[in-house]
């Protein structure tokens, strides 16, 4: 079983993508947390967009560049939530919480929160043996709303977002790539 099932089994929204990579397992796992927000290709422009031109505080939403985006993600409200090395890396967030809803400290913690008015969105990067000394990347983000308001805010979302978040998806795993395959 894969880690990211372990936190979201039960989803309304997902999106999968993947890529080829020929290098060492090992080298793609570190490429993973490397990668800077250079490295992927639109994703300043995407964020820009996504926030409307805005300035904002540092996140993902507004990375430094030269900094690995797992990082920035996990300092700045992604909850890192499962790190095998070399296998599988998963981290959450809480996109959608009431007034109240405390943000979960642990990995325990965000599995077990099931308030109404929640969504959960939960995103891994996976390393699978590809054959033919390649290896198959992929990132699969998963959302689950706790209760049918919550899941409509986030569909209305999800309409306006998904098409750049897919983007940005595809353009991180072949900066992953990229750097893996240079080493």
């Amino acid at each position: 079983m894969n880690r990211l099932e372990e936190f979201a089994p039960l989803y309304q929204f997902n999106e999968l993508h993947s890529v080829r990579i020929r290098a060492p397992q090992a080298a793609i796992y570190r490429s993973i947390k490397e990668v800077t927000a250079a490295e992927v290709t639109f994703l300043r422009a995407l964020t820009w967009l996504r926030r409307l031109g805005r300035a904002s505080r540092e996140s993902v939403l507004n990375p430094p560049s030269d900094e690995p985006l797992l990082g920035v993600a996990t300092r700045t409200g992604f909850l890192l939530l499962a790190d095998d090395p070399e296998r599988e890396l998963v981290v959450g967030i809480l996109v959608i919480a009431p007034a109240g809803v405390k943000r979960p400290a642990t990995p325990e913690q965000f599995k077990e929160l099931a308030v109404s008015g929640v969504a959960k969105a939960v995103m891994n990067f996976r390393i699978e043996d590809g054959g033919g000394e390649s290896w198959l990347l992929s990132t699969e983000t998963r959302v689950h709303a706790t209760d049918a308001s919550a899941q409509r805010r986030f569909a209305r979302y999800w309409t306006v977002i998904r098409p750049g978040s897919g983007l940005i998806r595809r353009m991180w795993l072949r900066a992953i790539k990229r750097r893996a395959e240079r080493r």
